[in-house]
């Protein structure tokens, strides 16, 4: 039996796209029932819609990145780690609270035959998925146990490698009655000692603390059509003009594309997308992915851990400073 045809989604701005793929759907196999030649009008038509792919892809604004950042078939953490590593051993549990998060996972892994340890949030494929993995948003001892795997490595001197994804940390009662700030302060604090390489990269929402609690690193990478931000932007429009539905506006403020924060100073290497995202050509993705990773973890691994050191401590000083006019 074969398997079912899994189905498309289609984000708004798509539409015109998809309705010239199905003409050119539908001419193709007119003219196969009709034993009718038509390979260069239908030449012609896939040229439109590549360039028109292209077009699309390359003018998205902020909110609509954002709509690709969340897309469900974007790839996630144990998908580009499947996708680059040569071996994957997960590790559970935080060593204190007795449970294991689902919303964030790490272990170790071989990359490209280095040793690595590899952390990062997970989001479902669907809503029973993402149920179960919280929505990608982590408890506090989500974030102990990304701090118990990252003292491992820095023990072993494994490179550390993170993924960042995730609309922010689980926000619930039972969250900060366990410490949800402390426990990322603490992430904060105790990544700028760590002594071997680290690479952060976003590969989808980077919110908010969420983000930060596994966000400190010596480079910072960010896919093209991710997002990186202090709030969401329905937050934000809702907190600033009480209006959910100027969530628009918000993204459009609050600079949160790859393109804004390269411009910023806040990002290190920006990794640019497969024409049509990252979840249209998800193996080209990890395959960018993982030679950046290589470059930036050969590059980091020649320095002495001072230097990184200092190096990860005036990076993050350098954040936010701006000349005042006369």
């Amino acid at each position: 039996m074969a398997p079912p045809e899994r189905k498309s989604i289609l984000l708004s701005f798509e539409k015109p796209l998809v309705e010239l793929e199905a003409r050119i759907d539908q001419i193709r196999d007119l003219a196969e029932e009709n034993d009718v030649d038509v390979s260069a009008q239908l030449r012609q038509l896939e040229a439109r819609a590549t360039h028109l792919r292209q077009e699309i892809f390359s003018n998205l604004t902020p909110a609509q990145r954002l709509q690709v950042a969340r897309h469900p078939r974007r790839p996630s953490t144990l998908d580009y780690i499947q996708a680059i590593t040569d071996e994957w051993i997960e590790l559970h549990g935080d060593r204190g609270s007795g449970k294991d998060d689902p919303a964030l996972v790490g272990g170790v892994a071989r990359l490209d035959g280095r040793p690595v340890v590899i952390l990062g949030h997970q989001k479902g494929r669907d809503t029973k998925d993402n149920v179960a993995r919280n929505f990608g948003m982590a408890s506090p001892g989500g974030y102990r146990k990304a701090m118990r795997l990252m003292r491992h490595a820095d023990r072993f001197s494994m490179p550390i490698i993170t993924f960042i994804d995730t609309p922010g940390a689980y926000p619930g009662y039972e969250a900060e009655e366990m410490g949800q700030g402390e426990a990322i302060a603490y992430n904060l604090r105790e990544m700028f000692g760590l002594s071997v390489p680290i690479v952060c990269t976003i590969i989808g929402e980077g919110g908010s603390g969420g983000a930060l609690g596994i966000g400190v690193g010596d480079r910072l990478m960010m896919f093209e059509h991710s997002v990186y931000t202090v709030a969401s932007p329905e937050a934000c429009a809702a907190i600033l003009w009480k209006d959910a539905a100027r969530s628009g506006e918000a993204a459009e403020a609050l600079k949160i594309t790859s393109w804004d924060l390269k411009q910023l100073g806040l990002l290190d290497v920006l990794l640019n997308e497969p024409v049509g995202g990252a979840h249209a050509h998800p193996i080209e993705a990890a395959d960018s992915l993982k030679q950046a990773l290589i470059e930036q973890l050969t590059e980091l691994s020649q320095l002495t851990p001072a230097a990184r050191q200092q190096l990860r401590y005036q990076k993050y000083r350098q954040i936010g400073v701006f000349a005042e006019a006369a």
